[in-house]
């Protein structure tokens, strides 16, 4: 496919893409405002100081960069900082990550006009697009303008890969347009290899989520939390968290945890759907399964009959996790590939997931090789875990040092990723 097949193909798509922000705004109004940003009409930056573009699709994005764009904040303090999203959730993490700090607007639309809009408007001296990122038309208005696009965290699974394969001379071009991929490992490397990227344009760094520091302040705000609840239920509890789950998840969690109260009746469940329009629904589903439950954001007491809470607030999924004993991470149950189950491991809690991990295929696998997470298949599997790890502390808490110990000896892909990216900028001056 030519690129100029594929920017009338787009061009067409418009209106189906407003239509798809105007019902997506029905369940979270915030996909109605800002619709200028999508197509480039944003302030123009002034010239005064050079300017790097990150761009992170959504919430797992941001997070994951937010190590690399502080370091590099700190190494280039006279540059501004431009960080694009896709999404609400996204944008409202990058703003509570940096404040004023740093100038945020929506990624605009993969098409040469807005491209060339947006560009004129920030003269970004590099762009760096976070793990599969991969805009043809964005990519050569950057090449054309002499602005090196380097992937970050690159990963590019099996699926994507022929997806982007069918589309043939569009893909290769955008390849050798890329500047610099920092692939996570040799197998993604070798799925960019295969679509036309010249070898010594790939560079294999590791994952930078293995990079993600705890706070001490997380642990002791997590401690005082789980204090309160326990103290509202009167008793010790277990804590089980199933987190970022989907539509389509949270009533097969429910009816796991209905079962694991049968023979452990004081654990409690910490239930956070991945997204905010998703929040009512499920406290109310919760409910009419016949648990007690309350929300989180309404800072409810708990109370002896109380057994889940939804997690319904932004920005503190890590806290939530260091309250738990086991996490069961979502997106897993169904066909979404997975959320980062390095996260709950990090904190040493052991790890639970679904089958479908297509977004993490080589970091779930070594985590279950190091001991420090299992698969399970269904409502019944995730009970049956559950109830075993609890009853077992010993089992448990080495199960959560395996993947504690996991995180810790991956780390360093930052460092190898801050050399490359200040290489490039550098040689750039």
């Amino acid at each position: 496919m030519s690129r100029i097949l594929y920017s009338i193909l787009l061009y067409m798509a418009i209106p189906a893409v407003l239509i798809k922000l105007v019902l997506r705004a029905r369940k979270s109004p915030a996909y109605r405002l800002r619709w200028g940003e999508r197509f480039g009409f944003i302030q123009k930056l002034p010239q005064d100081k050079p300017v790097i573009w990150i761009h992170s699709v959504s919430v797992g994005e941001a997070i994951a960069s937010a190590p690399m764009v502080k370091a590099l904040m700190g190494h280039y303090p006279n540059h501004q900082f431009v960080i694009t999203t896709m999404t609400p959730t996204g944008s409202e993490r990058v703003r509570k990550i940096y404040g004023d700090s740093v100038y945020h607007v929506y990624c605009p639309y993969d098409l040469p006009d807005v491209q060339n809009r947006f560009l004129n408007r920030i003269h970004p001296q590099m762009a760096l697009m976070m793990e599969t990122e991969l805009w043809p038309n964005t990519i050569a208005a950057c090449k054309a303008r002499n602005i090196p696009v380097v992937i970050v965290n690159a990963r590019l699974s099996e699926k994507s890969s022929r997806g982007y394969a069918k589309l043939g001379s569009l893909t290769r071009k955008m390849m050798q347009n890329i500047h610099q991929v920092a692939c996570q490992n040799e197998n993604d490397g070798e799925r960019f290899r295969q679509l036309g990227l010249p070898n010594e344009h790939l560079t294999i760094t590791g994952s930078v989520k293995f990079d993600l520091s705890v706070d001490d302040e997380i642990n002791k705000s997590a401690a005082l939390l789980k204090s309160s609840w326990e103290s509202g239920l009167g008793h010790k509890a277990q804590i089980l968290i199933a987190a970022s789950t989907h539509d389509g998840e949270d009533k097969p969690v429910l009816d796991a945890f209905k079962t694991i109260l049968k023979k452990r009746p004081d654990t409690l469940l910490l239930l956070v759907p991945r997204h905010p329009e998703r929040f009512n629904s499920v406290f109310e589903l919760s409910k009419s399964q016949g648990l007690n439950t309350i929300r989180h954001s309404q800072a409810t007491e708990t109370s002896p009959d109380t057994q889940v809470i939804i997690g319904d607030t932004m920005g503190e999924l890590m806290k939530l996790y260091a309250t738990s004993d086991i996490a069961f991470v979502g997106g897993s149950l169904i066909k979404n590939g997975g959320h980062n189950m390095l996260e709950p491991a990090a904190l040493g809690v052991p790890v639970l997931s679904g089958p479908s991990v297509y977004n993490f295929t080589d970091i779930s696998q070594q985590l279950e090789d190091a001991g420090g997470m299992r698969t399970i298949q269904n409502s019944e599997q995730l009970a049956a875990a559950v109830t075993e790890l609890l009853a077992d502390d010993a089992a448990r808490k080495k199960m959560g040092s395996q993947a504690q110990a996991f995180v810790e000896g991956n780390k360093g892909a930052l460092q190898k990723l801050l050399k490359l990216v200040t290489e490039t900028i550098d040689r750039l001056h």
